[in-house]
């Protein structure tokens, strides 16, 4: 009976290794998928945002507020966030919404942030708060944003000639 023991564990262990030894050699090359990337690791803390004065319309039931940010920082800004609050003219909120970059916003990436609100009579003035997934925002509103890697606008038509 202890033979038989003996021999079947003896045969576990011999068809575990051969098993082993088989595996590894048919195994792939394993690579690093960031070998030679650089990485910036997101911020944490007070990131600095430039916008545009936001563009507000109607759109049937509801409030369409389009603003354009720009990540003025030296990292990416990871998930960043607008929040729309809508007052009434006593000063109560009525309703409010939120709009966001998915993912990193990288430095001197240009996007835009898109704030859908269902529409209620007693809206009269707006506020918004900008936010992060590691901190906060300092929004710095500018006039306009240009893109430096957009193509130039064409030319105008040449003068006629005399």
């Amino acid at each position: 009976m202890i033979r038989a023991r003996v021999a079947f564990g003896a045969t576990i262990v011999a068809t575990v290794l051969a098993a082993g030894t088989a595996l590894a050699q048919t195994a792939p090359e394993m690579k690093p998928i960031l070998a030679g990337k650089k990485v910036t690791p997101p911020i944490k803390g007070e990131a600095l945002i430039d916008f545009t004065p936001p563009v507000t319309k109607r759109d049937g039931p509801n409030v369409v507020t389009k603003i354009t940010v720009r990540n003025a920082s030296l990292g990416p800004v990871p998930r960043l966030t607008i929040a729309e609050t809508w007052y009434d003219k006593g000063g109560a909120i009525v309703v409010g919404s939120k709009g966001m970059v998915p993912g990193l916003l990288q430095p001197g990436e240009i996007q835009t942030v898109t704030i859908t609100t269902p529409w209620n009579a007693k809206m009269l003035s707006n506020n918004y708060n900008f936010s992060h997934a590691n901190g906060t925002v300092k929004p710095n509103k500018v006039a306009k944003i240009e893109d430096p890697n957009a193509p130039p606008a064409p030319a105008g038509k040449p003068a006629p000639k005399k």
